[in-house]
Formats: structure tokens, C-alpha cells, sequence
């Protein structure tokens, strides 16, 4: 009897592409990197490599020699805006950018803390972020990153639990996450943590040829989404998240590239792509890949706006 074609989505990191039942055992990571089957799911290397280039050539801009700190925080505050207007808050860009150097308050309510926990959460991945061509060594280890990302973004003292979770640490047993209900029921908190752990495996993992960063950070970010792993906040630290392993991997090393302005743009078809991901299906976890990289192509395109802009002398809310 032949050997059976293997499946295009291995059991590679049970739990991250494909869901499992409650309880069941995650297994080791099987091959040279764990995700190295998804890069030859469908369209998933030729969506990567357009976003390559787009990030190569934006590299090079004139304004990103000596200004590259300015370019870095400005992205941050459009990736802050562009994150909070995912989340439903829209306010515009002047009055963020103005909120981001102490000259004007946030908006009051419900509104004015998802704003600031996007700025505040931006700000961290950006402190935690290395000058572009500096040795970026081993890296702040995953679950750190998530702890310190998640407690920026909430801007409250660690176990903290008014909001209905520890802030910085997943949620309990009884916990459920506020936010991105239209990913379906949350995974409970045994499988979150479980999961997690698997997660940090794989991002912790030493960077293989074959497995682009792109994918990496893509699967990081669709899993923090699928996971809910907090009581709420989950959307502003995926997306920040996703901007720090772009940086960390090389694919945007100055930090400029924007992908948020295409979800803000589109919020319905970046939850439900989110949502196709979660499935764990092949067709799901390609089109959430792909959709990814195609938003990084598009973001590189904002932070050349961006790059032009700081080469100018000129920074406008447009």
C-alpha cells in the first residue's frame, strides 16, 4: 500500500493550526521547524514574498538613514490609531498624534482607554525593539513579550483584577474575554494555556530558512486572536505583537511598516479571515497567511507615506 499524502497542515504544532479537544496532550513539534508546512500551503510564498519586497525597497528610503527614530514613533502612532478603529474607536489622526506628545487628552469613556492602551501598547513593542542594523540576539522570550505588551495596553498594576482577569497573565477558569466575539466561543483557560505554551515554543525557536518571519509572526498574531487569552485588550496586543515580530525577524527592521491601516480599513474581513484561521483548516490558515502578508505589502505603502512625510519636515493627519 502507498504511503498516505500527508495532510498540507500537519499536526506540525498541535493547537496552533488546527483545534484540539480539551485536555488532549500537545505533542513535540515535529521536523526542522514547526511551521515549515505552511509555507507551501496556497498562495501563502508568493503573498510573503510581495510583502518582501515592498519592505526591502522602503528600507532603503532616504528619510530612514538618520531620521529612522522619528519615522519608528510616528508608525506607532498611526499603527495605535489604525489598531484602535479596528476595536470600533475613531478619532482622527491629529488628535492621536496629539495625544501621543501630552498635548490633548484622550476622549473620555470606553473610547478614550482603548486609544490609550493602543498608544501605550505601541510604545512598548517600540522600547522593546532594537536601532535597525544592531544586533538583535536572543530576544525577549514570548511570554514576556505578551505579559508586557497586554500590561501596556490595559495600563493597570499586574494582578490587577477589577477588569475581570490578572492583567499581564491569562485568564482563569470562569473568564471570559471581552472583546473579538466574532471569532465564536473562546477556547477555556486550560487549553489557552497549553496553547500558549506551544505558542512561545515556536516563536522562541531559532529563525530557519525555509519558515519566513512573516509566517511566524502571521501565526503568532492568528493564535493570540483564536486565543483570547486575556479577559480583554486580546486585539491591541495581537496587533502590536505582530508589529514587534516583524521587527524582530528582520521583515520591517526599522519599524515603519503599518499593516494596521488595511484592518482598519476593512475590520469585518480582517474578523472573519481572524475567524477562518482559528478553523484550522488548510484553506483557513492559508488565506489568514496570505491575508497577512498582503497587509504588510499595504503597510509598507503607509510607512513610505510616512517616510516621505518625516523627509519633508511635515507630519499631517491625512
Amino acid at each position: 500500500m502507498p504511503d498516505p499524502v500527508p495532510d498540507p497542515v500537519p499536526d506540525l504544532v498541535p493547537g496552533l493550526v488546527r483545534r484540539r479537544p480539551a485536555g488532549a496532550p500537545v505533542a513535540a513539534p515535529v521536523g526542522p521547524h514547526p511551521l515549515r508546512g505552511l509555507v507551501t500551503l496556497d498562495g501563502v510564498a508568493a503573498a510573503v514574498d510581495d510583502a518582501r519586497r515592498a519592505c526591502e525597497e522602503l528600507r532603503w528610503h532616504r528619510a530612514l538613514r538618520r531620521q529612522w527614530p522619528v519615522a519608528r514613533a510616528e508608525s506607532g502612532v498611526r499603527a495605535a490609531h489604525a489598531s484602535a478603529e479596528v476595536d470600533g474607536v475613531r478619532v482622527p489622526l491629529g488628535d492621536v498624534r496629539d495625544v501621543a506628545r501630552g498635548a490633548a487628552a484622550a476622549p473620555s469613556g470606553p473610547a478614550g482607554g482603548t486609544l490609550l492602551g493602543a498608544l501605550r501598547a505601541q510604545a512598548e513593542v517600540e522600547r522593546i525593539m532594537v536601532a535597525p542594523g544592531a544586533t538583535q540576539g536572543r530576544g525577549l522570550p514570548f511570554a514576556q513579550l505578551l505579559a508586557r505588551v497586554h500590561l501596556a495596553a490595559v495600563g493597570a498594576p499586574a494582578g490587577d483584577d477589577a477588569a475581570g482577569g490578572a492583567v499581564g497573565r491569562p485568564r482563569g477558569d470562569g473568564d471570559v474575554p471581552g472583546d473579538l466575539h466574532g471569532l465564536g466561543p473562546a477556547p477555556d483557560a486550560v487549553e489557552v494555556a497549553e496553547r500558549l505554551r506551544v505558542l512561545a515554543e515556536v516563536v522562541d525557536a531559532p529563525p530557519a530558512a525555509d519558515v519566513p518571519a512573516l509566517v511566524v509572526a502571521a501565526v503568532a498574531h492568528g493564535e493570540v486572536l483564536a486565543l483570547r487569552p486575556f479577559a480583554h485588550g486580546n486585539g491591541l496586543v495581537a496587533r502590536a505583537v505582530f508589529r514587534h515580530l516583524l521587527t524582530a525577524g528582520g521583515v520591517d527592521p526599522v519599524g515603519v511598516v503599518v499593516p494596521d491601516v488595511r484592518w482598519a480599513r476593512e475590520p469585518l474581513v480582517y474578523v472573519s479571515t481572524a475567524a477562518r484561521f482559528a478553523t484550522g483548516t488548510p484553506d483557513g490558515v492559508a488565506a489568514w497567511l496570505a491575508y497577512c502578508a498582503s497587509s504588510v505589502r499595504a503597510g509598507a505603502e503607509e510607512g513610505r507615506r510616512v517616510a516621505d512625510a518625516v523627509l519633508a519636515g511635515r507630519l499631517t493627519g491625512a
